[in-house]
């Protein structure tokens, strides 16, 4: 039998108890649109989760640090361990050199010092944290109560809302206003200045070449904005900080820091050094060649890599439980298919003797079958993925008038992508010519003499 004659009948076949097919289909559009409703749940939220830990720079970002010990010197390995690269200072140098490496977008330094804050009367002590202008696009200050910083050298400062709420009972109020940083500046003394005035000079003799001073400074910032969340999390890698300033105006600070007595002891205390430069890439899929090149250069490194690879695996375990409880309900619109195939058989006996035995095979009377099913199931398939699609614009909207209630940005839940909209109607299909296996094997074993007796 030709395909054209196939699809003729098949079609004809379907029009006769249009009824019947049309629920059987709205069966199978039903259990389609619950599959992709559900999947595409999954795949929204899976993407919102990427693309916000994107943005926040924890997963594109690895962080580096120096292997040598507080001493200055290197860690002590045993005699079978394997040689490694020297391990060097975190200075200028080394900050320039990554980078130079390949895939890298910028490396900046973690400036963090504890300082005392000066506004109205009060003098908390709190953690201060530089932010790279890159920061900006980072979503973590959408929202947020004023706005970010006019320059990457501005006096300016954003605070977070629990410390300012330690300022005043209304932080949206201190918008505008200025407060006062106390804090240690480190100061590089010259060889002919002598001891005097440096404390670490006079711990470790006059034959050191020059050392350093600790002056107490002030510096007066506006307040441009407060912020709920805790950017810091992921722009420093570290979370605590509570006031922030632009990265260049905290490093125009010149804040002593922890790790000065380690830039003293390399004999060089004029040079700063940093505690942990960040190395922001180009992609996660680049954080692994990114960090082995910077091992080679002599640093430790970490990243979350891993924890990115442990994310997916629980949203792949998500997706297949939200696949599995989708596909119920398309596994019973199967039955559907089955009990309106059958019942065909039984209505059109006599079509099928009259086929046979005019020189239809077997094979012809299970195609007939199997063309019918499949009609069902890409039909099924495609007015389900519409009614998936629409489901999950539902949510998306209902999502976004509830964020917008609670004064938050809206965000996409529901997403169809490409193959999951044609793997869907794959799917149909398969699952419809499936449960037409049974009614095709019947209709195909039907003696023609007895088809044409029955009425």
């Amino acid at each position: 039998m030709k395909t054209r004659d196939l699809t003729e009948l098949a079609v004809r076949n379907l029009r006769e108890a249009v009824l019947r097919n049309s629920l059987t289909t709205l069966g199978v559009a039903v259990g389609v649109a619950s599959l992709v409703a559900m999947l595409s749940l999954g795949v929204g939220l899976q993407t919102l989760a990427s693309q916000r830990l994107t943005r926040s720079g924890l997963f594109d970002a690895v962080f580096v640090t120096s292997q040598r010990d507080f001493r200055g010197a290197r860690r002590p390995r045993s005699e079978n361990s394997t040689p490694k690269k020297e391990a060097r200072i975190l200075d200028e140098d080394a900050r320039q050199q990554l980078a130079k490496l390949a895939n890298v977008t910028e490396v900046y330094p973690q400036v963090r010092f504890i300082t005392e804050v000066r506004y109205g009367g009060k003098s908390p002590t709190t953690s201060v944290l530089g932010l790279p202008e890159s920061s900006k696009g980072s979503g973590a200050f959408e929202g947020m109560t004023g706005s970010y910083f006019s320059s990457p050298t501005a006096d300016e400062a954003i605070l977070q809302v629990e410390f300012a709420k330690e300022l005043t009972d209304q932080p949206a109020t201190l918008v505008g206003k200025e407060l006062v940083l106390r804090y240690a500046e480190r100061a590089a003394l010259s060889k002919e200045s002598g001891g005097n005035g440096s404390f670490l000079e006079g711990m470790m003799g006059a034959a050191m070449p020059g050392g350093i001073s600790i002056v107490p400074r002030e510096k007066t910032l506006r307040i441009v904005g407060v912020i709920e969340s805790d950017p810091s999390a992921g722009i420093g890698g570290f979370g605590g900080a509570r006031v922030f300033l632009p990265l260049e105006t905290a490093e125009h600070l010149h804040v002593a820091q922890p790790d000065d007595l380690q830039a003293f002891l390399s004999g060089d205390p004029a040079k700063p050094s940093y505690m942990a430069l960040t190395v922001r890439v180009r992609s996660p899929k680049d954080v692994p060649q990114v960090e082995a090149a910077i091992k080679q250069l002599g640093f430790s490194t970490f990243s979350l890599l891993d924890a990115t690879k442990g994310l997916r695996l629980v949203f792949m375990v998500f997706d297949s439980f939200l696949a599995l409880f989708g596909s119920l309900a398309l596994t019973v619109a199967s039955l559907g298919i089955i009990n309106t195939l059958v019942m065909a058989i039984l209505e059109r006996r006599r079509e099928i003797g009259i086929l046979k035995a005019l020189g239809a095979t077997d094979r012809d009377v299970r195609s007939l079958f199997f063309a019918e099913a499949g009609a069902m199931g890409l039909f099924g398939g495609i007015f389900g993925l519409a009614l998936g699609w629409l489901i999950g614009r539902a949510l998306n909207w209902g999502t976004t008038i509830y964020l917008h209630r609670q004064d938050l940005p809206g965000v996409r839940i529901s997403y169809v992508p490409w193959w999951l909209a044609l793997g869907a109607i794959l799917f149909a299909i398969a699952v419809s010519l499936i449960a037409g296996l049974y009614p095709a094997a019947r209709a195909a074993r039907l003696n023609p003499v007895e088809a044409l007796r029955y009425e």
